[in-house]
């Protein structure tokens, strides 16, 4: 099996799939509410719409540059060590929170706790690997790791409006986070793990992983999951900002598209197990990312009365397409090069993520601070998705090596 074997039973193998789906949870409560922190910060700073946005490319940039530098570890060290080093960095860096007061400061802890996330997340995603029996499979697994994602994604924000709403600091959020990964840390050191053997004909470095970023299976996967995130990450940083100027008869539902828009993506992520059991992965990637497409189009055409039901609505239709093209791009090598493949992806993910919604600040800022104009730049990586995604529906680049790898594998 690619350098590794699975000694355990069925109900270690269920806990340990809950235990992935709650470290997911916990890092997408922080992550994920950077959106409603950064309205705050802007004016507890007095900063621009490009310095705040530091608060989302900082972490970001130390999430890509953990996983193409330290994504090896889960394949050299194993999945369960590597795991618990991410999880105890990173409750180090939320229990910090509490001694400090300055941006400079908190976005340090921030950086922090992005360098543990990308340890852990690539341990994780390699995990999933091991535990699961077939390309379908680890699809599917892959939806619900990502719909407890999106679960986290729901109650950090609102945590974070209901601590403002009661006059306390954004920053508790952290020390919410970081007790759970506590509790999560010393429940993974007491949880037997499948046995991870290393195959000593493999390497195990950063030249490997390198050596795995430049093959065309992961520069295809990871450009389109690239265009993915930039068109989601924009929902989640800028929305907030994109709607605050608007004034119609819908204005009551402003402080909850952050919420609408994270509970149709959970909701959706849990269903795409459903709608893969029925359809096949290509189609259902291409109708999605139409619909998304069309959601950014209208709104931008339509103006603020109408993004303020696509934008949100646009979640239910991007719930599948992340985990489903991670979950394909790591099937696409052999299990003792999952930690590897899953620190490149996670490169590609965050530099997105980080990067489109600093281009987007910059555009919006020269444009006088209007974010309606970042968000035409969102549109059009929006339409690269559902072209790229269209390509992967007709022509099928990746079944043949799907396919070969799973027998691999097996």
């Amino acid at each position: 099996m690619g350098g590794e074997r699975v000694e355990t039973n069925k109900i270690n193998n269920q806990l340990i799939r809950i235990l992935t789906y709650l470290m997911f949870m916990m890092f997408a409560m922080t992550t994920d509410a950077v959106g409603v922190i950064i309205p705050e910060i802007i004016k507890e700073f007095n900063l621009t719409h490009t310095q705040a946005s530091a608060f989302h490319y900082g972490p970001m940039i130390a999430i890509a540059a953990s996983g193409m530098f330290l994504g090896f570890l889960a394949d050299r060290l194993g999945r369960k060590v590597t795991i618990i080093i991410g999880l105890s960095i990173f409750s180090l860096a939320c229990g910090l929170f509490v001694v400090g007061n300055s941006f400079s400061f908190f976005l340090f802890l921030l950086v922090l706790s992005g360098t543990a996330i990308g340890i852990f997340k690539t341990a994780a995603l390699a995990l999933v690997g091991d535990i699961t029996t077939s390309n379908a499979d680890h699809t599917r697994t892959m939806n619900l790791v990502e719909g407890f994602f999106g679960v986290g994604a729901i109650i950090g924000p609102f945590i974070v409006s209901y601590l403002l709403a009661n006059d306390v600091s954004w920053k508790y959020l952290y020390i919410v986070a970081g007790i759970l990964c506590i509790g999560l840390c010393i429940v993974a050191a007491i949880t037997q793990y499948p046995t991870y053997v290393r195959n000593q004909q493999s390497e195990q470095n950063l030249k490997q992983t390198l050596l795995i970023a430049k093959q065309p299976a992961a520069l295809g996967f990871s450009a389109l999951i690239a265009f993915y995130v930039i068109t989601e990450a924009a929902i989640y940083v800028w929305m907030p900002s994109l709607l605050s100027t608007y004034t119609g008869s819908l204005e009551s539902l402003v402080p909850w598209t952050i919420t609408l828009f994270f509970t149709l993506r959970a909701l959706g992520r849990f269903g795409a197990v459903w709608v893969l059991k029925h359809i096949s992965w290509e189609l259902a990637m291409m109708l999605f990312s139409a619909a998304i497409c069309l959601c950014y189009v209208l709104s931008m055409i339509l103006g603020l009365g109408a993004a303020i039901i696509l934008l949100p609505m646009s979640g239910l239709f991007m719930a599948m397409i992340y985990p489903t093209l991670n979950s394909k791009g790591i099937s696409c090598f052999a299990k003792d090069q999952h930690g590897a493949i899953a620190g490149v992806i996670l490169f590609f993910t965050a530099v997105a993520a980080s990067l489109g919604p600093l281009l987007m600040a910059i555009v919006s800022d020269f444009m006088g601070g209007q974010a309606k104009y970042g968000f035409y730049v969102a549109t059009v990586f929006a339409v690269l998705l559902f072209v790229g995604l269209a390509y992967n529906w007709k022509f099928k680049p990746a079944q043949a090596l799907l396919l070969q790898k799973q027998s691999e594998n097996n």
